[in-house]
């Protein structure tokens, strides 16, 4: 269910946000973008829920849900409140308002755990106990898994409660002209997405069908649980962005912005250097957070780490297209890399297994960064310093493939010597950006 719901938001969402923030930068009346965009969510996303309502059972018949209806309601409602949250937490953005960002994605998180210990921890354990309980009332056994997605879905009501007064402090009015100047901005924007979650879920799908049915399941699981490791980078990119990018638009008209756009990417790549080398020398202990089972595939995780790699240097990147209302580039560059993962895969996962999926990963985020980079180059050129971007990543690769020859009886002491590499990748890159950072 959850698997239909990353693609489905991109759907309800169709590039609003990233609408949002470069259409505020030179509109003297940014609420007004901020309304008719809030509104046009609001009103799609109404007719999202009232659809999953009405079309519940032909919906859970498609999905192979018959008798759980109930699944499809929620996730509608689910559906359409985040997608009309993520309009005003992209206000929020824009206004650079972080502190109040991050208290109610913090917020929504601890309901949704909270929600889903109380119904699937507690209340069994209560029922057994004391079957009088009043808490009961709130509880049937019945659901079962559902207490995920009701869970989910007070989370999500919760949230937009709070969001409530902020999002009624507009004064609503709604600009049809400038919707349609939007749409043709942002449709692009959706085709990029769907295609960029393509490259990001289609792998753990395709191994379930294209591998023997004796190993496919455990291929799957093996490659899921490793994946979660390469997440360190990923939360990384992700808070990134959510800073980022309305940055970028906010800072557009500034006299010096292409350099700080090239000085952000340096930082950017210093950073995710960082995080890969100090991730793979400590991976001896990291890898305890994934049961002993799945450790054969650990050496996906370098790959892995790698690509998201690339994927965030291709995001720092993308800010020409977004800026120079070229959003079509996008589309065209995340559909070339949709192609290259159902390729690679195709071809390679029923001869390599899961090694195929972290290998076509790698080579889809590092073309599509490539190719960015040098058609950027011809419509918005950001002159970045790239001889030190690609001396930063070199050397972290090579203090890494180091580090695979460092062994030592002691966990301990070889944990030690390693981080020394780390410690030594930070002496470099402070000695080479010392007078950057004087200046600054």
């Amino acid at each position: 269910m959850y698997a239909y719901v990353s693609f489905l938001l991109i759907v309800l969402t169709y590039g609003m946000e990233t609408s949002l923030f470069n259409f505020s930068r030179n509109n003297e009346n940014k609420e007004k973008v901020y309304s008719t965009i809030l509104l046009t969510i609001i009103l799609t996303s109404s007719f999202f829920i009232l659809g999953t309502w009405l079309f519940a059972q032909p919906i859970a018949d498609l999905i192979n849900y018959p008798n759980h209806t109930e699944y499809i309601i929620y996730f509608g409602w689910i559906l359409g409140l985040d997608a009309i949250s993520s309009i005003a937490f992209a206000k929020l953005r824009e206004q650079q308002k972080a502190g109040l960002f991050a208290g109610i994605k913090i917020l929504n998180i601890a309901a949704n755990i909270f929600f889903n210990l109380f119904f699937i921890v507690y209340c069994p354990k209560l029922l057994a106990q004391n079957p009088q309980s009043w808490l009961l009332k709130f509880y049937d056994p019945q659901v079962g898994v559902g207490y995920v997605f009701v869970s989910n879905l007070i989370s999500s009501i919760i949230t937009i409660l709070i969001q409530l007064p902020f999002i009624l402090r507009v004064k609503f009015t709604f600009d049809f002209s400038q919707l349609k100047t939007i749409l043709k901005y942002s449709s692009p924007l959706l085709l990029a997405g769907l295609a960029g979650m393509t490259n990001e879920t289609i792998d753990r799908i395709l191994l379930k069908y294209l591998l023997p049915e004796n190993s496919a399941l455990e291929q799957v699981g093996i490659y899921g649980a490793c994946y979660k490791i390469s997440l360190i980078m990923t939360i990384f990119i992700q808070t990134f962005r959510f800073a980022a990018e309305p940055f970028f638009f906010s800072h557009s008209d500034k006299q010096d912005a292409k350099q700080v756009y090239a000085r952000v990417m340096k930082y950017f790549v210093i950073i995710c250097s960082i995080i890969f080398l100090g991730t793979m020398i400590n991976l001896s202990w990291i890898q305890g957070f994934i049961g002993k089972d799945f450790r054969s595939g650990l050496q996906v995780v370098p790959l892995l780490l790698m690509a998201n790699f690339f994927l965030g240097v291709f995001f720092n990147l993308s800010i020409w297209y977004k800026l120079t209302n070229q959003t079509r580039y996008g589309a065209w560059l995340t559909i070339f890399g949709a192609v290259i993962t159902l390729a690679g895969n195709f071809i390679f996962i029923p001869r390599f297994g899961y090694m195929a999926c972290a290998y076509t990963t790698l080579v889809c985020y590092l073309l599509m960064m490539l190719v960015s980079y040098f058609i950027g180059n011809k419509h918005y050129n950001v002159n970045y310093d790239v001889k030190r971007i690609v001396a930063y990543i070199g050397l972290s690769l090579f203090l890494f493939a180091i580090s695979q020859y460092i062994n030592f009886d002691s966990d301990v002491l070889g944990i030690t010597i390693k981080n020394l590499l780390l410690i030594l990748f930070a002496l470099v890159v402070f000695l080479f950006e010392r007078k950057e950072f004087r200046f600054q």
